[in-house]
């Protein structure tokens, strides 16, 4: 008889609105989803999430912040369906002492991109 891994723990799923509860206090910030995951968004532009299915934060920093978590192992790209997202790192829960200075790095990032539009923004051209 094999055994079956456990189910993840209820618990750890929460981690992410636990430890992001208090950011809601700052104007702008406001709870949402993205990709159908839950996320938080400043002004409208995300800045962090939690994907369900692999527990891991996803947090939007700048391109080489993420280059530099990747190096030491402290995060792994975000790459749904193959295409890597060059200003988002995905946080695994074994490092989840780090998610929190993390998310307020994202928020932070985000707020200072162009004064953090109040809409989503459109792309533009290069």
């Amino acid at each position: 008889m094999s055994a079956t891994p456990p189910p993840a723990d209820p618990a750890d799923r929460n981690e992410f609105a636990r430890l992001t509860e208090h950011m809601l206090a700052r104007a702008g910030v406001s709870r949402s989803t993205m990709m159908g995951l839950p996320c938080l968004r400043i002004d409208g532009a995300f800045f962090a999430s939690y994907d369900t299915r692999t527990d891991r934060l996803l947090v939007k920093l700048p391109a080489p912040r993420v280059q530099q978590l990747v190096a030491v192992a402290a995060a792994e790209a975000f790459a749904p369906a193959g295409r890597t997202f060059r200003e988002w790192a995905a946080i695994p829960s074994s490092r989840i002492a780090d998610w929190s200075r993390l998310c307020a790095e994202a928020l932070d990032f985000v707020a200072g991109q162009r004064g953090a539009p109040s809409a989503p923004r459109s792309r533009r051209q290069r």
